[in-house]
């Protein structure tokens, strides 16, 4: 006797689910926090970082308390980070931080956090090259610096507040050549109110910063188009009193224009 087509179907159907439900068996099932905390790092050391995350929030998930918990949240942090999602890394990081703001290690959740974002703000800038540099947006490189200040100002005997402090330099001057970057478009543009703003907020904003030789005569330039002469001839005043020496006054004496209409 034949079998019904119904029978075969639902036979069918059984041996389908079974099968799904082979494949959805969850390895880690059964496992300790120590071992997922050793297979997430094992994973993590061989750069298999998705793999990794997921075992650090199985982990979080399933042993929310204890020492094991905390590592997870802040080393899944590191992990997004590697594999290069800046945004989910941050987020991670932070949320360390809003959890466990006494824990030993929240130094080094604001340092990463550093981190994270200055590596963002480089990988940016090299993706941007050729753009309008009026149209790019260093908010990376503000909220690295940010997050190092932080650092910095919680932890001074923090391990981490030495390099912190010298990328914290390298930005200020990054953001104040960014300013004088933009100033500089203006100015080829004749667009002198914008590029006088962009020159003196470079100035008032990062005072100790190596582009302000150029914001200055930025400033100087633009105020003299703009028929400004008073706030012109301030501006030259500082500029010479600071760069006694800048390359922008060679050549000015004898000459019939100002040293300033050198562009």
């Amino acid at each position: 006797m034949k079998p019904s087509l119904t029978i075969v179907a639902t036979i069918m159907a059984v041996f389908l689910l079974a099968g799904c439900g082979l494949q959805d068996v969850d390895e880690t099932a059964g496992w300790s926090a120590n071992k997922l905390y050793s297979e997430a790092k094992d994973e993590l050391n061989a750069g298999n970082y998705i793999k990794a995350i997921k075992y650090y929030e199985k982990l979080e998930s399933r042993f929310p308390y204890g020492r094991y918990s905390q590592q997870a949240q802040l080393e899944v942090a590191y992990a997004h980070h590697k594999d290069n999602d800046a945004v989910s890394a941050a987020a991670a990081a932070d949320r360390f931080i809003k959890l466990h703001p006494t824990h030993p290690s929240v130094d080094y959740a604001y340092y990463l956090k550093g981190i994270i974002w200055f590596n963002e703000d480089q990988s940016l800038f090299a993706r941007l090259g050729d753009q309008d540099p009026s149209e790019r947006d260093p908010k990376a490189a503000r909220d690295s610096f940010e997050a190092f200040k932080e650092l910095v100002k919680r932890f001074p005997e923090s391990k981490y507040v030495k390099d912190s402090i010298q990328r914290m330099q390298w930005l200020v001057n990054a953001l104040a050549s960014h300013e004088v970057h933009v100033a500089r478009y203006y100015v080829a543009r004749r667009a002198y109110v914008a590029a006088a703003n962009r020159a003196q907020f470079a100035l008032q904003t990062y005072p100790n910063a190596t582009s302000l030789e150029e914001a200055l005569f930025i400033l100087v330039k633009s105020y003299d188009e703009l028929g400004m002469t008073d706030l012109r001839d301030d501006s030259e005043r500082i500029m010479r009193k600071n760069f006694p020496e800048s390359p922008y006054f060679k050549g000015a004496v004898g000459r019939k224009d100002p040293w300033w209409k050198i562009w």
